[in-house]
């Protein structure tokens, strides 16, 4: 039997949520729970994240055995066992063809940013600036809609087929004094967004203009930059159809 688990996590003690030899990680913490509970199945996730980014909506799927069909209990007996850095939100029985990552229609990211200085009870989940002009971030995060090549928006090394991502939405807004950036999209890159989110930064910060960006994505003259940082990216959502 096959379920889809819906997990939220604290990505800052780990080394990225994929599997690695020696390290502490996301998907490897899940799988010694799953594995001390009888469950020897391979967890599929969505998609992976990078050291220190955080989910509030990462969503895995994996097979269960008959013994642990009550769902409701194996939710319940996971979060005993996980660190409280890791939590399992819903359980749900999927269907056999449900696949966390090749089954995901759509994707969100939200990016948070604070204007100050950073603080000890804050500075693992929010980014901290000195000033913020949320018209000019608008106006800016605009120009990454529709269908682009973000060659120029990714780390090297990962093994994607194509480097073009339809986003479908991005906004800017304010929350409870946060300032979050929201990207919907098909897909990422690698490292796409801390370097999307880098980009809006120098705009911000008037390093870059406008015009910087769009010779960026279309994949002309190129500026240099360097992500921004993780602890500010969280995966909010996983959409599937």
């Amino acid at each position: 039997m096959k379920v889809k688990a819906t997990i939220s996590y604290n990505g800052t003690k780990f080394y990225g949520s994929q599997v690695q030899e020696n390290k502490i990680t996301v998907n490897g913490t899940l799988q010694e729970v799953l594995k001390s509970m009888g469950v020897e199945s391979k967890l599929e996730a969505s998609g992976r994240t990078d050291r220190g980014v955080h989910a509030t909506g990462q969503v895995v799927d994996f097979e269960i055995p008959e013994f642990w069909k009550d769902t409701k209990k194996l939710l319940e007996t996971m979060n005993s066992k996980l660190p409280p850095s890791i939590q399992v939100r819903r359980i749900e029985i999927a269907g056999d063809d449900f696949h966390a990552r090749y089954g995901a229609s759509r994707r969100v990211y939200r990016y948070l940013l604070k204007e100050g200085r950073s603080n000890p009870f804050e500075d693992e989940f929010v980014t901290f600036v000195d000033q913020l002009n949320i018209e000019v971030l608008r106006e800016a995060a605009k120009l990454f809609e529709g269908t682009h090549d973000f060659k120029e928006f990714h780390k090297r090394g990962s093994d994607n087929k194509t480097t073009v991502r339809t986003i479908y939405k991005t906004s800017v807004y304010r929350h409870k004094g946060v300032t979050v950036l929201y990207f919907e999209a098909n897909g990422f890159l690698r490292s796409q967004i801390r370097l999307m989110v880098a980009m809006l930064l120098g705009i911000n910060e008037g390093r870059f203009s406008l015009e910087d960006l769009k010779n960026r994505l279309e994949c002309k003259k190129k500026t240099a930059l360097k992500p921004a940082p993780s602890n500010g990216l969280y995966l909010a959502k996983i959409f599937y159809s």
